[in-house]
């Protein structure tokens, strides 16, 4: 669990199937992921990249479809839920934002509410088809659950971004993911291996949170961990 004073704090990552262009069905999906987890002793939830939405979309209308603000009913839902323990919860939305444009992004939150909201700035292959890279550092939010660094699936592999996090007095780091599943040595996954080394060299806990199921041909990864800040799953 991640150190808050002398407390520790049980963490989740529910390793979900999203249901590519539901919405109402990722809403139920991933508000009964959360319930089950507080009801499991969990004060942070790590949900996946875009668990509202999906991953593969066939066309920048249908990620417009899928989209919601910060505000929408998604989030809302996350909020009711998080308020059931006194919890925290991350996890991958389809934004639509203020300007009109879609955002990979992540979002921080509890029962008062959305805490903030992280762009995911690095985006990767097809997903600049669909979405805006977001222009702002990735945050590290003070919670009920500690100091926690937010980033998205790819910007795990930009070592800057996530010691900005370090530096920044993250203690966790929550990463929701997408991960395809590409051919590979049989070993750890490396996106494992990263998020272990990244949690050894800034001496904070780090909570990846891949998905499953296949979607449109697409096979994932399933690289989900939870490292102790020695790097340790």
């Amino acid at each position: 669990g991640l150190t808050e004073a002398r407390n520790s704090v049980r963490v989740a990552c529910r390793q979900l199937a999203p249901e590519v262009g539901d919405v109402a069905a990722n809403r139920r999906l991933t508000c009964e992921a959360i319930r089950e987890a507080i009801a499991a002793g969990a004060r942070l939830v790590v949900l996946p990249e875009l668990s509202t939405s999906g991953y593969v979309f066939e066309s920048p209308a249908e990620a417009r479809a899928c989209a919601e603000p910060a505000s929408g009913p998604s989030l809302r839902g996350w909020a009711e839920e998080a308020a059931r323990g006194d919890a925290v919860v991350v996890g991958g939305f389809c934004e639509l934002g203020e300007d009109g444009r879609l955002y990979n992004s992540a979002a921080v939150v509890d029962a008062t509410g959305v805490l903030g909201v992280y762009r995911k700035i690095h985006l990767w292959d097809r997903e600049k088809l669909f979405f805006e890279p977001g222009h702002a550092c990735a945050p590290v939010l003070a919670t009920r659950a500690g100091r926690i660094g937010v980033a998205v699936c790819y910007d795990l592999f930009f070592p800057e971004l996530v010691r900005g996090l370090a530096l920044g007095g993250a203690e966790l780091i929550a990463l929701p993911a997408n991960l395809p599943r590409f051919p590979q040595p049989e070993e750890r996954p490396i996106e494992i291996t990263l998020a272990m080394a990244t949690a050894h060299l800034n001496h904070l806990f780090f909570a990846l949170c891949d998905r499953c199921g296949p979607e449109r041909g697409v096979e994932w990864v399933g690289a989900t961990v939870i490292c102790d800040e020695h790097g340790w799953p």
